[in-house]
Order: structure tokens, then sequence, then C-alpha cells
């Protein structure tokens, strides 16, 4: 019967193909892609926002992560609080870390 079926032999075992370099520019191409796509963004954003809340002072018109908009009545220095004054009868504080942007001027009327 085993002239029916041909025997199956292994095939000769085949060496390291690229070796430890070709791994090693693999690691140092997936790390500058990394930095570039991931890291780097994020640091430019991490210090434009820096900017913006070294620069808030009284008077400024501003956009508040959750949506509110308006006119910055009070800082306080020592403790990174703000008074946003939404309307003629309402204050509110916040952190100051929670405004995301600086309106342009007149932006309250025109709404």
């Amino acid at each position: 019967m085993s002239f029916l079926i041909s025997n199956a032999y292994a095939a000769p075992a085949a060496g390291a193909e690229g070796g430890g370099m070709s791994m090693i520019f693999m690691l140092v191409v997936f790390a500058a892609i990394f930095y570039f796509m991931i890291f780097r963004p994020q640091n430019k954003r991490v210090k434009e926002h820096k900017n913006l809340m070294s620069s808030l002072s009284k008077g400024d018109e501003v956009l508040t992560q959750g949506g509110l908009v308006g006119r910055i009545v009070k800082v306080s220095d020592e403790n990174d609080y703000i008074t946003i004054e939404l309307n003629e009868n309402n204050q509110v504080v916040i952190k100051r870390d929670f405004v995301s942007a600086i309106l342009p001027k007149g932006t309250l009327k025109s709404l």
C-alpha cells in the first residue's frame, strides 16, 4: 500500500533571515513614528494651552470646556480660579484650566 502514498520529508532548516539589525531598524522606525504622530503634537497642544492660561486677564471673553461663554471679571493668581460673568446677574467661579479658548472682543454682544 505504500506505493500509492509518497513519503513526506522535512524541509531543510533555514538560516536566520534578516538578523538582528532589521529588528533594531524596525524599532527605530516605530519610535520615530510614535514621536512624530503622538508625542510631539501632544506637547505642542500642552504648550499652547499653558500660554493661553498665562494670558488670561480681566475683561477677556472666554469659552469654557463646558460650553459656557462669558467675560472674565476676576482673576485669582494664588489659587488658579477665575470668575466669569455670564450675564449681568450670573457669575460663575471656575478653575483656570477649564478655559478652552479666548474669544474675540464683542463676541458676547453678537450672541
